[in-house]
């Protein structure tokens, strides 16, 4: 069995003081997710390889670029900015196989991720020289969207073609969808509303893991 992983997402943080954000939280999770967002592919304009350069801690660093055609200059700020793992878009790249091959040739690790609509044949191509997939469970964008559960048997299927593959679920992660999403075949749950949304984000972070362990 993957290792379960928590990965707090801090755009639902209060990015002015995001160092103290993360230090609240960082005993408990495996990584530190950062949704890099360019106004093209989605809405929003989020944070940028210079803020991810400031941040101080030992827990390794989650860049997921919902970017169009992020280009080799571009990944390469993340790299230096500490990226211990680096997700691309399918539907963003003409042929994912550059970016993936240029950030495993800079030893981070590689990894595709896919909207709830887009079928997992898409992606298959490239199994073998991924670290993760990253299965979105909401359309990409805003933070506090509500969980699509109809993109479970994607993750069923990527678990029975890959035992041993890291599989990741971000969107409307709380206690309740990590559970489903786990049950699927999922190990690396991104949860950002339920854990920063909180009085207690310890007591959030337990509470889906506890969740886990229970079955």
């Amino acid at each position: 069995m993957t290792k379960i992983k928590i990965a707090p997402s801090i755009l639902s943080a209060d990015l002015s003081k995001i160092n103290e954000e993360i230090k609240e939280v960082e005993k408990y999770a495996d990584l530190i997710h950062f949704d890099i967002m360019d106004g093209i592919f989605v809405q929003p304009v989020t944070v940028d390889s210079n803020f991810v350069s400031k941040i101080k801690t030992k827990v390794p660093l989650d860049v997921h670029l919902m970017v169009h055609e992020p280009s080799d200059s571009y990944i390469k700020g993340f790299i230096d900015a500490g990226a211990y793992s680096i997700t691309i878009h399918e539907e963003t790249c003409r042929d994912p196989s550059k970016q993936i091959n240029f950030i495993k040739k800079n030893n981070v690790r590689a990894a595709i991720s896919i909207k709830p609509k887009t079928s997992l044949e898409k992606i298959k191509k490239y199994l073998d020289i991924v670290d993760m997939v990253l299965i979105m469970t909401v359309e990409p964008g805003y933070a506090g969207q509500k969980f699509i559960s109809s993109v479970m048997p994607k993750v069923r299927e990527l678990r029975k073609l890959k035992p041993k593959l890291d599989i990741e679920v971000d969107g409307g992660i709380n206690p309740y969808t990590a559970l489903i999403a786990f049950e699927a075949g999922a190990n690396v749950f991104v949860a950002g509303t339920s854990i920063f949304r909180q009085k207690d984000r310890i007591v959030a972070i337990k509470e889906i893991l506890n969740s886990l362990k229970m079955k």
